[in-house]
């Protein structure tokens, strides 16, 4: 998986001060903290893991660890560790600076030979990462770059002598779409920062950038024989058209260009190249968001020509893709039903069942994904599920063997989650239901819906950190709903595709289906519910709001309440074509449709928005408007813009304060158990 955005939203944490912009219908400029909230320190106290990855022989594993700030609150450093795989404790930190100092520490890659590391650091000046290497036993490392601008993702080549990496020259803020805008200024332009492909010889330290100067690479992969790479990449603004990325071989030496699939007519991510070096494998599909892909598996000639997709019938989602040794199949990472699976995919599309569980195999924040050596079979995963806090883990598939315990003190402050089936007319639908912390069976209980972003991306079980601010809330006396509707993974491709030119309107009949199945398997009160989500999910909680009176309270966050303006207000346009059919000058009508502002006069329920004020992906303005509109016509509303923050927030202040205010909304208008 692709992680430049997890590091950016790292690099930006902490940054702004606690300075809430604006707010209608209250006095207070920040939320009261309870003086002890267990959900929110379980969240807190969460130590992420950005990255495991196997040394390509299978004796080691190394990994990224988050470290705690002051007082133990999130901080935007990180630190590498590698460790035996027979023997965790022999664990080591690799670091370009001083083993006691915190530094921002990531992107890992092993060399061929599994002697040694690849990483970026900051240790030689905070907030301009850099290229090092060191050995894998232990050692100084050595600084191979000296640049200004954004440094992302290297790779070495098969022959360990080179590394390629993703380097925007000059760049005034890390790249991917949720990470805050630069505010417009003066003349706007379409002028923009290309991220290019980028050679360091890993001897002599010689840099070249490789791939054209016009042209935005998302993702890379080296032939077995070191002389060229397959790329995803696209002309134009990096943010936006990933959505129309191709995939294309460059030459290593030259720095010449070859399409192999320069249209694939849908989204694609993770290429691998075979170890025979004849075909490219890729994960193709309908997808929302860059670090959340999504799809299915597709093999083409290296050379490019006839594309084959090899799971046409697949009721699942792959998330990402290794070739085994021989180029005999293909390991599929991905999502099942709620679930995280493990298979092996034969080049005639037949599978082979490895694993599967009610559990989380991810790196950081999104999809599922395991590292697997050279061997095929021996594997590293941070493995986490809805009570257990993610750790690292090594071994075979499915016989890990637990590598790290940093997390071994939290615990769950919300209760049992129980996996929901139930029944639309797109047919079989799944959920997860998160039961109060202090569950009673003989009392009523509020219920929440937590609606996902995307809207293709799923949730799977995972121990929540501070950007799932929904569970708070069974600690406070609530049951959390959170469903998987159609537009979701875990489905087939066919499922997350029934939602195009269908905003509202199908997935909204999935999830309040899946309310009533709520409503029928535990003591939820049908007249104390409520919703929330962010992004996607924002904008489900104001289309909900405008359609139905059954909500007794909502939380918008990053919402969108208005396609039309929308698609001129935001810095990815491009991902709503695949999804409306057409722009929205060329069919006005559709973008209509789906637009909440619309059915705003039907809207009674209170409702909290909340929203960064340099939001790329989902604007203030198209928050502004509904609270605007929620004002004007007499419902309670309160509206939070929280400063220098983009799509997925970076100040932990922030994030506490929008969790504080989510419990007092519900609380205010749902309360607790009866």
């Amino acid at each position: 998986m692709n992680l430049k955005t997890l590091k950016a939203i790292a690099v930006l944490a902490g940054v702004a001060a606690l300075s809430l912009g604006s707010t209608a219908q209250t006095t207070r400029k920040v939320a009261p903290k309870p003086a002890q909230d267990p959900a929110v320190e379980a969240m807190f106290g969460l130590r992420d893991f950005q990255q495991a990855e196997i040394s390509p022989d299978g004796k080691r594993v190394a990994w990224v660890e988050s470290l705690p700030g002051p007082g133990g609150a999130p901080s935007s450093n990180s630190a590498i560790y590698v460790a035996d795989i027979s023997a965790p404790a022999t664990k080591k930190r690799i670091t370009a600076g001083d083993s006691k100092t915190a530094h921002e520490e990531h992107d890992i890659a092993w060399s061929g030979d599994s002697k040694q590391l690849a990483f970026l650091s900051d240790a030689p000046k905070t907030g301009q990462l850099q290229l090092f290497v060191a050995s894998a036993t232990g050692g100084a490392a050595k600084q191979l770059t000296h640049v200004k601008g954004f440094l992302a993702g290297p790779g070495w080549s098969p022959d360990s002598k080179t590394i390629a990496l993703l380097f925007t020259e000059n760049a005034t803020r890390a790249a991917g779409p949720l990470v805050a805008e630069t505010p417009d200024e003066g003349v706007v332009s379409e002028d923009f920062l290309e991220q290019r492909l980028t050679l360091v010889d890993a001897a002599t330290a010689k840099l070249r950038q490789l791939s054209p100067a016009d042209m935005y690479v998302y993702e890379f992969d080296w032939a077995p024989d070191s002389k060229q790479l397959a790329i995803t990449s696209a002309h134009g603004n990096g943010d936006d058209n990933w959505y129309i990325a191709g995939l294309f071989a460059i030459d290593a030496a030259s720095g010449a260009l070859r399409d192999v699939q320069p249209k694939p007519g849908m989204q694609i991510a993770n290429p691998r190249w075979s170890p025979d070096g004849k075909q490219i494998i890729f994960i193709g599909g309908l997808m929302s968001d860059e670090p959340i892909p999504g799809g299915d598996v597709y093999v083409t000639y290296a050379n490019g020509g006839t594309l084959r997709n090899l799971t046409p019938a697949s009721k699942s989602t792959a998330t990402s893709v290794a070739w085994l040794p021989k180029s005999e199949g293909i390991l599929i990472t991905g999502i099942a039903a709620g679930e995280t699976f493990v298979e092996r995919l034969s080049l005639d599309g037949t599978t082979t069942f490895h694993w599967k569980g009610p559990e989380t195999l991810a790196h950081g924040e999104f999809v599922p994904y395991v590292s697997v050596a050279s061997d095929g079979r021996t594997t590293s995963v941070v493995r986490a599920s809805f009570s257990t806090a993610p750790e690292v883990w090594a071994g075979p598939i499915g016989d890990w063997k637990q590598i790290t315990h940093v997390n071994a003190a939290l615990k769950p402050a919300w209760g049992e989650a129980k996996s929901l089936r139930w029944t639309t007319n797109i047919g079989s639908v799944q959920g997860w239901l998160i039961y109060p912390s202090d569950f009673n069976p003989a009392k009523k209980y509020p219920l929440v819906v937590y609606v996902h972003g995307g809207p293709a991306w799923a949730f799977t079980p995972k121990f929540p950190d501070r950007w799932n601010y929904p569970f708070a809330l069974p600690a406070h006396g609530s049951f959390v709903l959170e469903p998987n509707p159609r537009g979701s993974y875990g489905m087939g491709e066919k499922f997350v595709r029934a939602n195009v030119k269908d905003f509202g309107y199908g997935d909204f009949l999935d999830i309040m289906a899946g309310v009533d199945k709520a409503i029928q398997e535990a003591p939820v009160d049908p007249e104390r519910l409520g919703i929330t989500g962010w992004s996607y999910g924002g904008f489900m909680t104001m289309w909900a709001v405008t359609q139905t009176n059954r909500f007794g309270a909502a939380v918008a966050g990053a919402g969108l309440s208005n396609y039309l303006s929308y698609y001129g207000e935001n810095k990815i346009d491009q991902w709503m074509i695949p999804y409306f059919g057409a722009t929205v000058y060329d069919d006005p009508v559709v973008y209509a449709k789906s637009s909440p502002i619309n059915f705003i006069k039907k809207a009674k329920t209170p409702t909290l928005i909340v929203v960064g004020d340099r939001d790329g992906e989902c604007p203030a303005p198209q928050s502004y408007e509904f609270w605007h509109a929620l004002k004007t016509l007499g419902v309670p509303t309160e509206f939070v813009i929280y400063p220098n923050e983009g799509h997925l927030f970076a100040n932990p202040e922030h994030s506490r304060d929008v969790i504080d205010r989510t419990v007092m909304w519900f609380g205010q208008y749902l309360g607790g158990p009866k």
